[in-house]
């Protein structure tokens, strides 16, 4: 069968529609199948695509390379992320490589798109690893990938490797520290997972974390209070006279407050009497507020 056949017989159009999500073991193995382009056949291929811009080419070579992203994806398997979800963020990094690969550079599509797959992975990392993120310079983020791979084991740098490590990197030791002190804290979910049994489903913050505000009562509580207090407000107010009204309304329940001298100069008295009406209309609404 040629590679050409192969491809079509999986459905190439229903293999890049399929999220890996769905059904991951099923999606690693149709992939698996497709068969690997041989260097002349990837060379028509890209000419095709480069010169003649063939979609039906760049397709082809997309789905030659896909297990080509599994294989990158579980390498990143230590970030507690999804796999499914880290392949397809690869995916989108192959297609960007297939559209800008030059068949007269000389190299193996392969070569090229592995930078485009990694640096789709490292950012979708970065983005959703913490929700307080761990890298923000290029510094920061050589390093958060660099570290991982350089730590022996689970215990921390003793002295000299955090200096080996720096040096290498380029980076100030005291970045490496702080860096694996972010990358050895635990993450814990809010919720619980899906697959979670009823033993372990109890150890979920959301399930012992109580939320005082959100409690049906006081909700109900605080807004009978809040509307009380409005009425008892309205019913002071309305029994004031209206310059007093006026006074209070434009010096406390308006924006932008109106100043003494500007009230004083619209009624025609002194900032001093204006204050003193203010005072006393003040003093009338506590009283009809407590009655």
């Amino acid at each position: 069968m040629s590679e050409t056949n192969t491809a079509v017989a999986l459905s190439p159009s229903a293999i890049l529609s399929m999220a890996p999500g769905a059904n991951l073991g099923a999606y690693v193995q149709t992939v698996s199948a497709i068969q690997i382009l041989s260097v002349d056949r990837e060379k028509e291929l890209a000419e095709r695509l480069f010169y003649d811009n063939c979609v039906d080419s760049a397709r082809e070579l997309v789905l030659a390379h896909l297990r080509f992203v599994v294989h990158v994806a579980r390498s990143y398997s230590g970030y507690g992320l999804q796999e499914a979800d880290l392949i397809q963020e690869g995916n989108v990094g192959l297609m960007k490589a297939v559209k800008r690969f030059d068949p007269t550079k000389g190299v193996r599509l392969v070569s090229f798109a592995v930078h485009w797959i990694k640096a789709e992975m490292h950012e979708y990392i970065l983005k959703n690893w913490r929700i307080v993120k761990v890298a923000t310079t290029k510094a920061q983020r050589k390093l958060f990938f660099n570290l991982r791979s350089q730590k022996k084991g689970t215990h921390w740098l003793t002295e000299a490797e955090t200096l080996a490590i720096a040096e290498d990197l380029g980076v100030d030791p005291a970045e490496v520290t702080r860096m694996e002190s972010r990358l050895s804290g635990r993450d814990v979910a809010f919720d619980m997972p899906v697959d979670a049994d009823e033993e372990s489903a109890w150890q979920a913050p959301q399930q012992y974390l109580e939320d005082q505000s959100m409690d049906p009562a006081m909700l109900v509580e605080s807004a009978n209070h809040v509307a009380h207090e409005e009425s008892q407000l309205s019913d002071a107010m309305s029994a004031l006279d209206a310059r007093s009204r006026d006074i209070v309304a434009r010096r406390w329940l308006s924006e932008p407050k109106a100043t003494l001298h500007e009230l004083a100069d619209e009624y025609g008295v002194s900032a001093e009497r204006i204050r003193q009406l203010e005072s006393n209309a003040m003093k009338k609404l506590r009283t009809g507020m407590l009655a």
